[in-house]
């Protein structure tokens, strides 16, 4: 059993994550990250990233995360190639247990476990993944702007991705695959009254067509059985997200998509030294950017939850 008592441990990386370890490691929380099984998060299967500030020609998901994680570990986090599958936040200290057994003592826990998409399970999908799909429009949308595109799904992040890319693209085409949305009636409004957004309502995807780069859809109608293909450059899957949160239940409060509750405009959670920051808490924008603010947030709430206990 460990007897050491950490100051900060940060579950997760990505931005959230690895800002979160600079902040605390210039406060001298002298934090320890344990970067999840996905280090660097979504960005890891991003090719280039534009919209970030501080990157004027555009930088690689990949290489982004990289240097993030160079700079958390020149200020002195500790970072930890392994999971964390089990926590226990009953006491003042809190534990956590790692992929390997270890068990792990800390005053304050940052959660930066972000949030996964959902794929359709396509081979092609994942085949094409970054060369025309994508789950992210605002991340995306801009490479395929003057080009067809094709969104797949019937709520309100599809709904928005939709409208969002209609902005941009000269047709838009949402794969329903029921005869109604299940978006909100305003956003339903929105899609219905644009007029380069095409809905196929009853519509299922078969596959997405191309050797190196989307093509084209080929999609079936669930009621007729017809098969028919939808020339396209990009197809983007919007059938939502799944926080990675399923070890902190029972523990903390989430809503109804398991995603963490947080007190509003701070990180903390509803256990006292926990705080949740990135796609873990944040269903609305899942971008680099704010998933990186909220990571500054929860070192920051950490550092002075410590300072008011006396701690540091």
């Amino acid at each position: 059993m460990s007897t050491t008592v950490h100051n900060c441990v940060i579950i997760g990386s990505g931005p959230a994550g690895y800002t979160a370890a600079i902040y605390a490691a210039r406060a001298n929380l002298k934090p320890v990250l344990y970067t999840g099984k996905e280090p660097g998060g979504q960005l890891m299967i991003t090719n280039d990233v534009e919209n970030y500030p501080g990157y004027p020609q555009g930088i690689m998901g990949p290489e982004m995360m990289e240097d993030f994680r160079k700079q958390a570990e020149r200020f002195g986090t500790v970072i930890i190639n392994e999971m964390i599958d089990k926590v226990d936040f009953t006491g003042p200290i809190h534990k956590i247990w790692s992929e390997t057994g270890e068990e792990v003592h800390a005053h304050t826990i940052v959660i930066s476990t972000g949030a996964s998409a959902k794929w359709l399970g396509l081979p092609s999908e994942q085949r094409l993944m970054n060369n025309g799909v994508s789950a992210c429009a605002v991340c995306d949308g801009f490479f395929f702007r003057g080009k067809e595109v094709v969104v797949v799904g019937g709520g309100d992040t599809a709904a928005e991705e939709a409208t969002y890319l209609a902005k941009l693209c000269p047709t838009v085409h949402l794969l329903v695959r029921r005869d109604e949305l299940r978006a909100s009636k305003i956003m339903q409004d929105r899609v219905l009254g644009t007029e380069n957004l095409k809905v196929h309502w009853n519509t299922e995807t078969v596959e997405i067509n191309g050797e190196e780069f989307v093509e084209s859809v080929t999609v079936k109608n669930n009621k007729t059985d017809e098969i028919s293909t939808i020339n396209a450059s990009a197809f983007f899957v919007a059938i939502g997200h799944k926080p990675n949160t399923d070890i902190f239940n029972p523990w903390l409060d989430m809503d109804s998509n398991k995603y963490l509750v947080t007190k509003p405009g701070t990180s903390y959670t509803n256990v006292e030294g926990v705080f949740a920051s990135g796609d873990a808490q944040d269903h609305v924008y899942r971008q680099a950017v704010t998933a990186a603010g909220t990571g500054c947030m929860a070192a920051l709430d950490a550092e002075r939850y410590l300072a008011a206990k006396g701690i540091i």
